[in-house]
Formats: C-alpha cells, structure tokens, sequence
C-alpha cells in the first residue's frame, strides 16, 4: 500500500492506494479517527460484489454498520436521493461523530459526500472509490453534490473526506466500458499537466487495458497526485481548480442535453476533450500535432471525440451557459497549449458555436 496526502492544513487527509484495501477497512477508518457507527451508501450492482466484505472488515474493528442503498445511474444523483438518504440516518439515529462510506462510483461519491455535508450541518465520510473514474478524480478533492434537471451538479458543497481508500483490486469486476469512460480521466490529467504521463498511455494503454497491477497503481498515482496538487493550490475552485474542467463544460452539456441517459460521464468527457483541443488550434493555442496525439489516443481507448450528428449545437450551447463557470454572459472554457499545457479563455456562446461548427 502507497500513502499520498491531500494537504489542506486541518482538513488534510490521506489517500490509501494498493490491493486488498476493501478487507482493510475498518483498520484504515480507525486509523482516520471516525466514531463507532458506519452508514455504508452503495447501490445494488456495487452491493452484490463488495458490501459484505466491507461489512464483515467494519465489524472486525468494531463498528455498527447501517447500509444504505440507492439506485444505480446519473439519473438518480438527485435531491430524491439525497432525501432517502437522510431518512435512513434519521431512523438509524446517527449522530454528528457518526461517518458515512462511501462505497461505489462517482455517483455514490458525490450523494455520500454531500448527504455527509449537510446532516446535522457535517458529519465525517470516507470515500471507497470502485470504478476508475471515481478512483482518479472524484473521490479526491471534496465535491460533492447532485444533478437538476437544468444541468449537472448544480446543487453540492465542497467538503473534503476524511479518507479515500482506492483497491485497485476492484477494477477487475468493472465493465468495461466504465473502465474506458474513467480512461478519459486519466488521460484528462495527461493533456492538463503531464506530458509524460499521457506518452506513458499512448505507449502502454494495451497493458493497462489488460489491467496491468503495477501500471494501474502508476497511473492512479498520478492522476491522484496532479488532483491533490491543484485542489491543494485552490480548494474551492475559485480560479485555478477548473483547469480540472478540460472538456467538461462540452461533457457536462452533453449529458444534460441527453438526459444522463446516452453517455457515461467519461464518454462525454472524451467528446468534449477532443472538442476543446479543436477549438484550442482554432483560438491558435495548440499545435496540429497535439490535436492529432490527442484524437488519436482518446480513439485508441475506444473512446467518443465527435458530438452526435442528432445533437443540435444551439441547444448544447444554451446548456453550457447554465454550467458553473459561465459569467457575465460568457464561459470559461479550459483550453490546450500542447500536451501537458492548458491556457483559460472566456467565450462567448457565438465563439463557441462558430468553433464547434468548424
């Protein structure tokens, strides 16, 4: 097992990475302080592989355990949810030394998260992250929060964990298509950050497909590692965070446009990647070489790069400006300078229209 560490002063914490950490729960949330009684949230696919065996490692170390399940999709990250969620902790009379674990993808991770925010104004969770996607990206950093119907994640809170605990042991029962869709993630952080990182997946991404134990740890690392750097520059996302956002404002209006039932969060993060690189060269940011590289390896992952020809562009559009991070009639658009380079510009929803037209 490798330790990294989220430094945030008195809300650091650490975060667990190797195989076999599922048995080793109960140990690692003593270790992270949190009180005797556990509400485990998962949902029904996630239960039937891996809710007994955190139960019984909870039980050995102690702890009563409350499971609470919620149904599995996008779909359901949702007030609805959430409102289940509080009832059960209700009925179980939790209390604020009470913790939630988290126990699933990113889904589970934003509900719990957030759920743990807000009842009795904050109790502890720990995230166990059980797709690739939730093990690169969500689990870290402290967002938290559920869907409306107008757009993605509008309604959350950053709270940050006390614990993520990431088994990449987990990964072998993950269908494979979530397994591509958390890909684009990682080579999210290759294109943002780390130009070594991303020739490390055009060079090995067959190995690592074929769930190579020592790439997977290499590359879950990194990406951790480049999360807990920017989250530890800018917690709350005020400025450099979104740099995270790399071709999410185009993902996120995807998902919403198509009602959370089309594309898996990664898919429609692979679109607007290869989107907002276009539109990098086309803003005469990004060389045509990067653009290719980029293209080329998000198609190698067996990953989507062009918005459906059934998409209509003004109503994506009209999506994005709804997105967090529009302004003043404009949106932050993440954008590359080259691989491992990224450069904010404001665009108005012409500007991107024009650009994604072309």
């Amino acid at each position: 097992m490798r330790t990294l560490k989220v430094s945030l002063g008195d809300r650091s914490y650490p975060i667990y990475l190797g195989e076999g950490l599922v048995s080793r729960a109960g140990e690692l949330l003593r270790k992270a302080g949190c009180g005797e009684q556990v509400g485990v949230v998962t949902n029904p696919t996630v239960a039937g592989l891996y809710l007994n065996p955190v139960q019984e490692a909870l039980a050995r170390s102690g702890f009563r355990v409350t499971s609470i399940l919620v149904a599995d999709g996008e779909g359901h990250k949702s007030l609805k949810s959430l409102s289940a969620i509080y009832d059960q902790l209700v009925k179980a009379r939790f209390e604020r030394s009470s913790c939630l674990l988290a126990l699933g993808g990113g889904v589970i991770g934003d509900l719990a998260g957030f759920a743990a925010a807000t009842f009795l104004r904050g109790i502890p969770y720990v995230q166990v992250p059980t797709t690739l996607l939730a093990q690169v990206d969500s689990s870290v950093g402290g967002k938290t929060g559920v869907n409306h119907r107008e757009g993605k994640n509008l309604i959350g809170a950053f709270y940050q964990p006390k614990a993520v605990l990431i088994d990449v042991e987990v990964l072998r029962t993950l269908p494979r298509r979530e397994l591509l869709a958390g890909l684009a993630e990682v080579i999210k952080y290759g294109i943002i950050e780390d130009a070594a990182l991303f020739a490390l997946l055009e060079e090995k991404l067959e190995k690592l497909l074929a769930l190579d134990r020592g790439l997977l740890e290499e590359a879950i690392a990194a990406s951790c590692s480049i999360k807990a750097r920017v989250v530890e520059k800018d917690e709350r996302e005020e400025d450099y965070r979104s740099v995270l956002n790399f071709g999410h404002t185009i993902g996120h209006a995807l998902e919403a446009l198509t009602a959370y039932e089309k594309f898996l969060h990664g898919e429609a993060v692979a679109i607007g990647m290869a989107q907002a690189a276009a539109i990098s060269v086309g803003q005469g940011l990004c060389d045509a070489e990067s653009l290719g590289r980029i293209h080329r390896l998000i198609k190698k992952a067996g990953l989507p790069t062009a918005i459906p020809s059934n998409i209509n562009t003004p109503e994506l559009v009209k999506k994005m400006e709804v997105d967090k991070k529009a302004a003043g009639g404009k949106i932050k658009f993440v954008l590359c300078a080259g691989i491992g380079k990224t450069q904010f510009c404001w665009l108005s929803p012409q500007e991107i229209m024009a650009r994604l037209a072309a």
